[in-house]
């Protein structure tokens, strides 16, 4: 069975896994994937992650999860773009997550990142998720 929204996938199981109380969480790996990944971790909302090749051709990622004094770091993480309803922004018009305690990750021209290195670039893009 194909999945449609990949990402919606991967996200949900960091937040299961969290709910859980898990170290770690295994997902799919994918190119998208890994730079939403990336974001997290220069961020400092998962410790970090590594590739897995299960056999010729698959692969997944070992998502480490992170924790402060026994609560999850990730309070809130939600996708907003989907594959039915794409929400693009100019940097402009991007609103702040959480009054700017939060982050929200695009995808640019120029690749994956997060709100604050948008506004860094000057450019704007699709909103793939919000993370608090």
């Amino acid at each position: 069975m194909s999945m449609t929204d990949p990402l919606a996938d991967m996200i949900t199981r960091i937040r299961n896994g969290q709910r859980a109380n898990k170290a770690t969480v295994k997902s799919p790996a994918s190119s998208l994937r890994a730079n939403v990944l990336e974001v997290l971790k220069r961020e400092g909302y998962i410790r970090g992650y590594n590739r897995v090749d299960v056999r010729a051709g698959i692969a997944e990622f070992n998502i480490e999860l992170k924790y402060h004094e026994g609560q999850p770091v990730i309070r809130e993480i939600s996708r907003v773009s989907t594959p039915g309803r794409r929400v693009y922004s100019k940097i402009a018009d991007l609103r702040r997550v959480a009054n700017g305690l939060g982050i929200t990750i695009l995808s640019t021209p120029r690749g994956v990142m997060s709100d604050t290195e948008a506004r860094a670039q000057n450019v704007g893009g699709e909103v793939l998720c919000e993370v608090f």
